[in-house]
């Protein structure tokens, strides 16, 4: 029978991993925390926000999910079920349908998995590694949804995403989160018939091909009986914490414009990057992570700035980034708050996409309960500006929201993104 389950532990469900249908116990009161940790649990609530019109439903789908208004969610091929009590205490089943993936597909996705161990390993351990992903839209997988992919059904009548079925997918992010298989069944398929074509494929293989072909290596069997007479496998290099930087001056005077203390700074910001890419690079999963873009040379003087390279030193970054002083510490400020996504917040004056405009007006419209004082707030491209007073909201490209403060006539980063735009105001509210 179903269970209830506690945050943080995988879920009691009827039948077996990789049944036609898994039923998951009403997840437990969710305040104060998000919904979606993971990224693919993220990607799933951009497919329903995306494509849901209306944020006041969105809005008070959230209120739903957070008060455990949604009961237990069935999950089988291709339709996802729970119901949905309202405040009234009236009962709606609500029904989310997704297109089921082919048997071609499926063939396909099997091959993926099989032809890398990563991939594999990454499925049983509950983690679905962007690589994979990616891998499987390249040969025309989609795996995760997008806009218009999460079609509503709902008894309410309604024919857009209501409160109920959107209620409905903040829970099933929440199950994702921890299980992100549910996925596989939603598409058609459960995990275990999902690992049983991946296993069939590599019994396969025939007895000669490991030897013909060396990137496959040997079976598991082998190898343990071979143990005692293999020499023991090469242990990684101790990353250790990078050195103090080389003193440059050795008494002799500089060249004309060589700033010593500069040049000893950029060897130890050096050096501890290529610490930490060393550490990344022996860390497990490292071939599935995502290659981060590169920065430009304008973020990365904010990044050497917030190092704290001195004063002086300081001055020549603002200069060689096109900033002024105060420039560059609200620029510093944005990148110890955010990173790029921070800085970006900071620099990108924008105009969003009307659907896209039209989503967050209605987020920041419906984000105060009633009877909450609503602040007074006048739109500008993709930011909300306090009607004469010094605070403001910016609603970032990853459709989060940062609150901003006026000191000394430019606006200045006054806390960390927020995915709801009250928490954001509630730090201007904070500061006074």
């Amino acid at each position: 029978m179903t269970k209830h389950t506690d945050e943080g532990s995988m879920p009691q469900y009827e039948g077996e991993t990789g049944a036609a249908e898994r039923t998951f116990g009403a997840l437990p009161v969710a305040r104060g925390r998000a919904f979606a940790r993971s990224w693919w649990g993220q990607a799933w609530l951009k497919a329903l926000e995306d494509t849901a019109l209306d944020g006041a439903q969105l809005a008070l789908g959230r209120q739903h999910a957070r008060a455990g208004a949604v009961g237990a969610v069935s999950v089988r091929p291709g339709r996802i079920t729970a119901v949905v009590q309202d405040r009234d205490h009236t009962q709606h089943r609500s029904d989310v349908l997704v297109q089921q993936l082919s048997g071609a597909h499926w063939e396909r996705l099997a091959d993926l998995v099989a032809d890398r161990a990563g991939h594999l390993a990454a499925l049983l351990d509950r983690d679905l590694p962007p690589v994979l992903v990616e891998d499987a839209s390249a040969a025309g997988i989609e795996l995760l949804p997008g806009i218009g992919d999460l079609e509503p059904e709902c008894s309410c009548g309604a024919w857009d995403h209501c409160a109920h079925s959107a209620a409905l997918c903040y829970q099933v992010a929440r199950l994702l989160d921890q299980d992100p298989s549910v996925l596989l069944l939603v598409r058609g398929r459960g995990e275990r018939e999902l690992l049983d074509e991946v296993q069939a494929r590599s019994a396969a293989i025939p007895a000669g091909a490991a030897a013909e072909r060396p990137d496959v290596g040997v079976p598991a069997a082998e190898a343990y009986a071979a143990r005692d007479i293999l020499p023991p496998p090469v242990a990684p290099p101790p990353v250790a914490a990078p050195g103090t930087p080389p003193v440059l001056g050795g008494g002799t005077p500089p060249a004309p414009g060589v700033d010593v203390a500069a040049l000893e700074f950029l060897i130890g910001d050096a050096a501890a990057r290529a610490q930490e890419l060393l550490a990344d690079a022996l860390s497990p999963g490292h071939a599935d992570s995502p290659i981060p873009p590169v920065l430009t040379p304008a973020q990365d003087a904010v990044r050497l700035a917030a190092a704290g390279p001195g004063a002086a030193r300081s001055a020549r970054l603002a200069a060689g980034s096109g900033r002024d002083a105060a420039g560059l510490a609200a620029a510093v400020r944005a990148w110890e708050l955010g990173g790029r996504a921070g800085l970006a917040a900071l620099e990108e004056e924008r105009t969003p996409e009307p659907e896209v405009l039209a989503r967050a007006a209605g987020r920041l419209a419906s984000a105060w309960e009633d009877g909450e004082a609503r602040p007074p707030l006048r739109a500008s491209g993709n930011r909300w500006t306090e009607d004469g007073g010094t605070a403001q909201l910016r609603y970032g490209r990853d459709g989060r929201w940062w609150p901003y403060r006026r000191e000394g006539g430019q606006w200045v980063p006054a806390g960390p993104a927020a995915d709801d735009p009250a928490a954001a105001w509630a730090v201007l509210s904070a500061e006074g």
